[in-house]
């Protein structure tokens, strides 16, 4: 049996009673942007852990998984069984597509890749259960499609449906069109356009973060692992610094979950 509870996971939702049963007291945690967290009781899903735990995943993906906590970040999402999920720019690798797409297979669900919502969500509107999008908002917020996407994942959900989002996270306090760039953006900046498109944000988690990343790295966040660029605009990194930005590990993360307003089903 998976671990139910996990130090790392911030959240703040709270459980629901069948899953609070038998579940130990939460933690009171500090407050942050106005949110209360607290320490969440997992429930157990054996379709998703053996979907996690496949060997039919590429052995590049399964080894990041210590520090992508891809079990612990779909239950902290909702993912359940018969789910219809879209993720939104899967990519060639498909690192989550590998594992949403068996275990939508097995529990009867339905997978959806879209790489261009404006043109088409593959669903729909209003029949999502999940819209996932992850470590993508930085490129959309350099040429204005944060906006129409976001309202293409909103008219594409249905009342009560999840966006579902993981972000390299800036500092506070920086403009997102100067440090966009660098694959960044502030937890605010989003949650902010997230909220003018009439999602809610439900819970945040700490997660996926890094406080080793000080997020000021010469080629950006693909500087850090996996991405490990070492050279570039008249510049090579010395082994030395190679070795530091390796142990910094993958970069510090926002986890969040927005819902659209309404009862679900």
């Amino acid at each position: 049996m998976r671990p139910l509870v996990l130090a790392a996971l911030l959240t703040a939702a709270i459980a629901s009673p069948a899953l609070a049963q038998n579940a130990p007291a939460a933690t009171a945690l500090p407050h942050r942007q106005g949110l209360s967290m607290e320490m969440p009781t997992l429930q157990e899903d054996a379709a998703l852990q053996a979907a996690v735990a496949s060997t039919t995943r590429p052995e590049a993906d399964r080894a990041r998984d210590g520090q992508r906590h891809p079990f612990e970040t779909l239950t902290f999402w909702g993912l359940h069984p018969a789910m219809t999920v879209v993720e939104i720019e899967p990519g060639r690798a498909g690192w989550w597509r590998n594992i949403l797409e068996p275990y939508a297979a097995a529990t009867g669900g339905r997978y959806v890749a879209v790489g261009r919502p404006t043109e088409g969500m593959g669903v729909p509107d209003g029949t999502a259960d999940m819209v996932v999008v992850a470590r993508a908002f930085h490129n959309w917020s350099r040429d204005g499609r944060v906006e129409p996407y976001l309202a293409a994942f909103f008219k594409a959900l249905k009342p009560g449906g999840v966006l579902a989002v993981e972000q390299h996270r800036s500092k506070e306090g920086v403009n997102v069109a100067e440090v966009a760039s660098t694959g960044y953006v502030p937890e605010s900046w989003l949650i902010h356009a997230a909220r003018a498109a009439g999602f809610e944000l439900e819970a945040r988690s700490e997660l996926n973060a890094n406080p080793k990343d000080d997020h000021d790295h010469p080629f950006g966040v693909w500087t850090l692992p996996p991405t490990r660029t070492s050279q570039g605009e008249g510049r090579t990194l010395t082994a030395e610094e190679r070795a530091a930005f390796d142990a910094i590990g993958e970069s510090d993360r926002m986890t969040l979950r927005f819902r659209k307003p309404g009862a679900a089903d």
